[in-house]
């Protein structure tokens, strides 16, 4: 697949349902495209540090070709493939992006062992993933499995938050073990909605962005509707 496949919007809504283009929202810091592949919607983001050119690939998700074809036509050079969690969708082009790219994968400590590519790094609650000079910070979430990591950027005074599929619009993510609802919820109360502020940017695996504020208020309706 060629370049010519692939076209950047840089009108940033967060809501890839009514075009395949992916979409550029540009920070003060970095830049961050935002791009859906494959029969489940996944998000796949690419963000660059705005000094350097350095990028950070999440969820290499889907549709190979259409990725490489979208990191060749960005400005930069890929540092780095993070993987939010284990599940296959998340990285069914995440084997063919890494050969092609040559660049090293990273993921969370318990989830790394499905992945079809050895990640050079096991990530840890409270790792730092630097890439230029962007800092990400690793948050361990779990029950939508054992080893999920959101990451946290942080541009300015906003906070831009990659949550795979532990928070989206409207809640938590899917779970399948009693209690994992319960611990899923109390990790992404704790470590995420009583740790940033309501500004915060949430990227999540599949669908549209939301902030923490826009969420906050129903925390209390999802604990009681347990799911």
């Amino acid at each position: 697949m060629s370049t010519q496949d692939v076209s950047v919007t840089d009108t940033y809504t967060g809501d890839l349902s009514e075009s395949p283009n992916p979409q550029r929202r540009t920070l003060d810091t970095a830049t961050i495209v935002k791009m859906s592949v494959g029969p489940m919607d996944n998000n796949v983001y690419v963000v660059t540090c705005s000094n350097t050119g350095k990028q950070l690939i999440i969820d290499a998700a889907n549709d190979g070709d259409r990725v490489l074809a979208l990191v060749d036509l960005l400005p930069g050079e890929p540092a780095m493939i993070f993987t939010t969690h284990q599940h296959p969708d998340h990285w069914q082009a995440l084997e063919q992006v890494a050969g092609k790219l040559g660049i090293p994968t990273t993921t969370g400590r318990l989830d790394a062992d499905p992945l079809p590519v050895t990640p050079a790094r096991l990530i840890d609650d409270g790792d730092t993933i630097d890439v230029g000079d962007l800092t990400f910070d690793a948050i361990h979430l779990v029950g939508h499995t054992p080893g999920s990591i959101a990451l946290a950027l942080r541009d300015g005074d906003t906070v831009h938050l990659f949550t795979g599929d532990c928070l989206f619009p409207g809640g938590v993510g899917k779970t399948w073990q009693p209690g994992d609802f319960d611990t899923l919820l109390a990790d992404v109360t704790s470590k995420l909605f009583d740790r940033y502020p309501d500004s915060t940017v949430v990227y999540p695996g599949h669908g549209t962005d939301t902030t923490l504020g826009a969420e906050r208020p129903a925390l209390t309706e999802w604990r009681e509707r347990g799911w």
